[in-house]
């Protein structure tokens, strides 16, 4: 089991993530507010973050900037989720910290698959239509 953080606004989004993960045995944090993750992330000792990119307040891409600068969180993996990808996004989230991302909407089976290979030490960006390692 592993303890996995969830930043997202959305809440249909949030819940749908967390259950999916919850039937695969892991515990989840949710985290609504994007002003909060840091903190959040400082308190749960998470084995991998997964974020929007499109977030208010701090985005997606601001948050892994900040776990990627923190001493203690700055090798935790992280998942980015977007329903923007575009050309050279991929470069964009890798260079913030992202191990991967994957396209909203989400593929269940894709998405569980992403956070085992994550879980596992893998490093995989996925886009859109295509992935690269």
């Amino acid at each position: 089991m592993a303890k996995i953080l969830v930043v997202e606004d959305n809440a249909l989004n949030i819940k749908l993530f967390c259950d999916l993960l919850t039937a695969h045995g892991h515990q989840t944090e949710p985290v609504t507010d994007s002003r909060d993750a840091l903190d959040a992330a400082r308190a749960f000792h998470p084995d991998l973050v997964i974020t929007d990119i499109q977030l208010p307040y701090v985005t997606g891409i601001e948050l892994m900037q900040q776990l990627r600068a923190d001493e203690e969180l700055k090798d935790v993996p992280i998942m980015a989720v977007t329903a923007y990808a575009a050309a050279g996004d991929d470069e964009r989230f890798r260079a913030a910290g992202a191990q991967a991302y994957v396209s909203k909407p989400i593929s269940v089976m894709r998405f569980a698959e992403t956070v085992d290979q994550l879980l596992e030490g893998g490093r995989l960006v996925e886009g859109s239509s295509q992935s690269s390692q």
